[in-house]
């Protein structure tokens, strides 16, 4: 029933900026952390970003001090903010949440949701 939305990919020169969002919609009590990943062609996913439901933001040595993930709780969506890319970033980016959902108040269930994806490249 939990679904994550992603948008904001494109097509960028390198220096360029881009802004992800990555929206929740469903049954949803409350999100622990958020996260982005990506995953280029031949290679393995990776974690790009992280924070948690406290704020605390953790990211990849290869975007530190580039990129920046936020998060809105009252919208339930998080963001990650691109600037000074390059053309190593091209990747398909993934968001994903840990979410505790609940339809009646009472019982509860804890889940890892993805978005599809949302296609990122940097070329000149």
């Amino acid at each position: 029933q939990v679904q994550l939305v992603e948008s904001g990919g494109g097509l960028v020169q390198p220096g360029g900026s881009l802004r992800l969002s990555c929206a929740a919609s469903g049954p949803i009590a409350s999100i622990n952390a958020m996260g982005w990943y990506r995953q280029a062609p031949g290679k393995q996913r990776e974690l790009v970003a992280a924070i948690t439901s406290g704020g605390t933001t953790n990211y990849a040595d290869s975007v530190k001090g580039r990129f920046t993930i936020s998060r809105d709780n009252a919208k339930n969506t998080v963001y990650l903010q691109m600037n000074s890319l390059k053309p190593e970033d091209t990747a398909v980016y993934y968001c994903n949440a840990e979410i505790v959902t609940s339809r009646d108040g009472r019982h509860f269930a804890t889940g890892l949701y993805w978005g599809q994806g949302t296609q990122v490249t940097v070329s000149s």
